[in-house]
Order: structure tokens, then sequence, then C-alpha cells
């Protein structure tokens, strides 16, 4: 499968042109990872977005890095699977990578953005820079909903076990 049949598939690159997916895909490389292998490490720096072609990935946060009580290791927050991306918030702000990512399947393969390339891309070619922030946006916002009702769901249930 060519890295731009993979980009296609992927939401952060809706309603670009294929020679805008061309474009992108000039810049990407290819990383092939097994089941157990670190992407990236929380609190790592990060200046690479990630899609992934197939296979699965985890997305983890360990409680203990925040404060939190030791539980055991990190806990899986989210698997994300082909077409999807992941590591957008770092390369959006170029801080630190705010949760682990963990290759959960064997021959996973991804394709890697660098950061640097994709913003001359956007730069140099403002109505992809736009398509491309907008569907980030867009991207980021879901996964803020999804994570606000993970944590407005385990309010519930912790302020219910507390009542009996």
């Amino acid at each position: 499968m060519s890295v731009v049949t993979v980009l296609k598939q992927a939401d952060i690159f809706y309603e670009l042109t294929t020679t805008q997916l061309e474009l992108i895909g000039s810049i990407c490389e290819e990383r092939h990872c097994q089941t157990g292998d670190i992407v990236f490490a929380e609190n790592s720096v990060g200046d690479e977005l990630y899609v992934i072609a197939n296979g699965e990935v985890e997305i983890q946060v360990d409680p203990a890095l925040v404060g939190g009580k030791p539980s055991g290791g990190p806990q899986t927050i989210a698997t994300l699977r082909r077409g999807q991306s992941f590591g957008e918030v770092a390369l959006v702000d170029e801080g630190n990578r705010s949760a682990s990512a963990r290759c959960a399947q064997h021959d996973t393969h991804l394709i890697v953005i660098p950061r640097d390339k994709l913003m001359l891309l956007c730069d140099t070619y403002p109505q992809l820079g736009y398509r491309l922030m907008r569907n980030l946006a867009a991207d980021l916002a879901m996964k803020i909903r999804n994570t606000d009702l993970q944590v407005r769901e385990q309010l519930y249930w912790t302020h219910d076990a507390n009542k009996a």
C-alpha cells in the first residue's frame, strides 16, 4: 500500500487533493514496529506526527508521572488502528508528549511525518496548510470531547462508589 493511499484514509487529510497528499507523502518516512515497542515516551520531546498504515497502537499515560499513586504502570487510554493519527499535540505546540505510544500488534506499520518538513509545506502551500490545520483542530476537538466523557464517567463512578 502506498503512502498516499494510507494518507487518504486518515481523517486529518480529509479534503486534501491528490497533489497535496503526494507533497506530504514525499516528506514521509515509514517505520515498522513489533508488539511492545515504544514509539515515543510520555514527557519526551515530540517533533513527528504518525499515521497508522497497518496494526494497532496503544496510547498510554502513567499516573505516577503526574504525582498520582503508582498503579502498576502505564494505563491505556486509547487503542488506535489503521488510518488513525497520533502525536499531533506535540506537533502543534512543540511541547513534550502528553502520553506514550506503544505498538500493540505484531508488524505495525507507521507513516512518520516530520514536523519541520510539514510546517515548511504548510507555509509554502497555504491552502494545504489551512485544510490540514482545520482537520487537526477537528481531530483534537473530537479527542478532547472523548477524554472529557471518560473523565466525567470516572468522576460519576467514583462519586457513586463513595455514596455506597
